[in-house]
């Protein structure tokens, strides 16, 4: 209850996440059926970057202000969007943007101040609900949709020490309940050994058809930093893999350091 996206809203991984998000939700789009978008840990929806939470961090002049200076043709959709909402916005504002009359969108946020930002941002939204609850309880509630597609957003605070083993244990949940949804998953890199155990847990459940999305913004090697940042996919639409790749690579020049890499690797087979 004590994290506020608004202290790190538009750093790097804020971009890496919501540039993949945007992908996601275009590769759903060439099909013409809904779908629904449920965003389990969805903020307030739009941050304003000059407030006093985000000028304490300053995070987002290193992440969101370069990519908007360098406006790679790659990343135009972002940038577009970005500057079109002008707050900076969250995920549930990016999906609310981008779904057609027919999608819908569950946006779930658990601190009541919080939620109460997100609904006055929402309001208005046609098609947008905004749930004051617990993201996890969430998957278990709206899972499967009527429309029998969508894609899930995870991404969750880690404040907690067993916050991977929480995640992968309520991700593995959801995706025995509704298989065929696509699922993506933020999670941060400091170091490697929470990823490679939280990957293999999920491989032992039996999920298949899994790719991961990572941006390692320095080589992670010390624990005390976020060195990167990870999304993980279970159930790629088409052409998604392709359009990450492009817009990892189009990330390492504006946001990397020295050692930087970026990537997208297959985890599971279908």
């Amino acid at each position: 209850m004590n994290y506020r996206h608004a202290y790190h809203a538009g750093n790097f991984a804020d971009c890496v996440k919501h540039a993949l998000l945007i992908a996601l939700i275009t590769a759903l789009q060439r099909k013409d059926k809904p779908f629904l978008a449920l965003d389990t840990h969805a903020g307030i929806g739009r941050y304003d970057l000059t407030g006093p939470m985000a000028e304490k961090t300053g995070e987002w002049q290193t992440g969101i202000a370069r990519v908007l200076a360098a406006n790679p043709a790659a990343l135009s959709d972002y940038t577009a969007l970005v500057t079109r909402l002008g707050l900076y916005p969250g995920s549930p504002a990016i999906a609310a943007a981008l779904l057609r009359p027919h999608d819908r969108l569950i946006a779930c946020e658990l601190h009541p101040e919080d939620a109460a930002s997100l609904r006055r941002a929402m309001a208005g939204t046609p098609g947008a609900a905004v749930h004051e609850r617990d993201g996890y309880e969430a998957l278990r509630a709206f899972l499967p949709p009527p429309e029998r597609r969508a894609l899930v957003l995870i991404d969750p605070p880690f404040e907690r020490a067993d916050e991977f083993p929480t995640l992968a244990a309520a991700l593995i949940r959801a995706w025995k309940k509704f298989k065929t949804g696509v699922y993506a998953v933020w999670y941060p890199v400091k170091h490697r050994a929470p990823v490679r155990d939280f990957f293999e847990t999920l491989r032992l459940a039996g999920l298949r058809d899994m790719i991961t999305c990572e941006f390692l913004r320095r080589p992670a090697l010390d624990p005390a930093r976020l060195n990167g940042c990870g999304v993980l996919v279970v159930n790629p639409p088409f052409q998604f893999e392709a359009a990450a790749a492009g817009i990892l690579a189009a990330f390492l020049p504006i946001l990397g350091e020295a050692g930087a890499s970026a990537g997208v690797e297959r985890l599971a087979d279908e």
